[in-house]
């Protein structure tokens, strides 16, 4: 047993540093593995455990709420204790009850002293002999959804009146589930056909996705250490994001700028789509993330991209007037699209902050307008579903910009499967469209005097 223990008490301690330091669970963890020499059969228990914890703790403190005298007296590592033991209970069938118990008073022991040991042992007790309390008593069915899946009220209430419940539902459940890891395949060196062979001839299980031609899906291995990524061939990107090039439309020999471009997923596709020739003008505001995008550009060897450290509030100080055929901003974001993701994410977001990044995403919206020349793509877009930062940030900055219009002929360039998500100029991606990220993408064009 001593891996496993090992297992579940780094998996103890990445739950109180996610939830004391705010850190992302993602760098957090693969740091631990590291750190910790997790042996590798073990490293998907200790993913599952972190993630699963996390993406269902509104859930695990529901169920553990009656079977807690004082929950305030009880110390944050013991709550995450009971909460990573309960989460074996209820959610994984491989792990017997007993030794999960087991586990979490030996935890106890070692960590605490008796008595710690002894509370941990009652509670786990207690819930294995009454059950888990009912969620059909909750009688509101948005907070009754919050509990079921695990997420804030106030954002299942908000995306409710966006969406309606049943868009809501399928959307929370579908975030509970891990996604998959897709990339793009840099056509400028190797066709997508000649690019799986070889990664399946490395192990990997791979297929071509069914909605971008240049895209593929990794149903198993990490293909960040595939030998096809070492050598540029190919990049780790979601589907949804893709399709911001596809809007842009960028054509040979053109001039864009990608406003907020780091780490350079969208800067490098736009690249491929030049096939090298032309310029990509990528910026972004801290130089180790510009560092980030040339070193992407170079492993695809792209030639035709120039990183710059930059406010892209500034821009017009720094470049001419209707200097670009094309620009596209990929605006700051709450990231609602990508919770599946950054599982902790939902727990640390508050409402107002999506009233702050609309000021932002506007104020950038106005920088970048001027530089765009007369007939001119302006592309924006999101990785959130939420209607204030997408549809309505347009709204306003449409309304103030009389030289700008909605330009609904960009789905004439975009990939047959996404069409019929689009209105007018406008494209909203929702997870369970087709297993992305969420994504938001307008296409504006500015008008010919």
């Amino acid at each position: 047993m001593a891996s496993k223990k090992n297992v579940r008490e780094v998996a103890l301690y990445l739950l109180e540093s996610i939830e004391k330091n705010q850190a992302y669970s993602n760098l957090l963890l693969n740091d631990s593995i590291e750190k910790n020499k997790i042996d590798k059969k073990d490293i998907g228990l200790l993913t599952e455990l972190v993630y699963g914890t996390l993406q269902r703790k509104l859930t695990l403190d529901y169920f553990l709420k009656p079977f807690i005298k004082n929950s305030r007296k009880l110390e944050g590592w013991v709550l995450q204790l009971l909460r990573l033991t309960l989460y074996q209970m209820v959610y994984l069938d491989r792990i017997p009850e007993r030794a999960a118990i087991y586990e979490a008073v030996e935890i106890a022991k070692r960590r605490g002293h008796k008595g710690i040991a002894g509370v941990v042992n009652g509670v786990l007790r207690s819930v294995q002999r009454e059950g888990l309390p009912s969620l059909e008593s909750i009688e509101d069915p948005s907070e009754r959804l919050a509990i079921e899946t695990s997420h804030p009220e106030w954002l299942v209430k908000r995306w409710v009146s966006q969406l309606g419940l049943e868009k809501t539902r399928e959307m929370c459940e579908l975030n509970l589930t891990a996604p998959l890891q897709t990339a793009r395949v840099n056509v400028t060196r190797i066709s997508v056909e000649e690019c799986l062979t070889l990664l399946e001839e490395e192990g990997f299980a791979v297929e071509p996705s069914p909605i971008i031609p240049e895209a593929i899906k990794c149903l198993r291995g990490n293909l960040a250490s595939s030998t096809p990524f070492k050598y540029g061939m190919l990049t780790i990107q979601d589907e949804s994001s893709m399709l911001a090039a596809y809007a842009l439309g960028a054509e040979k020999e053109e001039n864009i700028l990608d406003a907020c471009a780091a780490p350079g997923g969208k800067s490098t596709h736009i690249a491929e789509k030049l096939a090298n020739s032309g310029k990509v003008i990528s910026l972004d505001l801290h130089d180790h993330k510009v560092k980030l995008i040339m070193d992407n550009a170079s492993r695809l060897g792209l030639e035709n991209i120039e990183a710059k450290s930059l406010d892209s509030r500034t821009v017009q100080k720094h470049f001419e007037a209707e200097s670009f055929d094309r620009i596209l901003l990929d605006a700051p974001c709450s990231g609602l699209g990508v919770m599946r993701r950054k599982p902790d994410m939902k727990y640390t977001k508050k409402e107002e902050d999506l009233t702050r990044l609309q000021e932002i995403q506007l104020s950038l919206l106005e920088a970048v307008a001027p530089l765009v020349k007369k007939g001119g793509t302006l592309v924006y877009s999101t990785c959130t579903i939420d209607r204030e930062e997408n549809q309505e940030t347009v709204k306003l900055f449409l309304q103030k910009q009389a030289e700008y219009i909605g330009n609904p002929s960009f789905s004439e360039r975009m990939p047959e499967a996404v069409r019929p998500l689009i209105k007018d100029f406008e494209l909203q991606i929702l997870p369970q469209d087709f297993g992305s990220d969420g994504f938001y993408i307008a296409c504006l064009k500015r008008k010919v005097d």
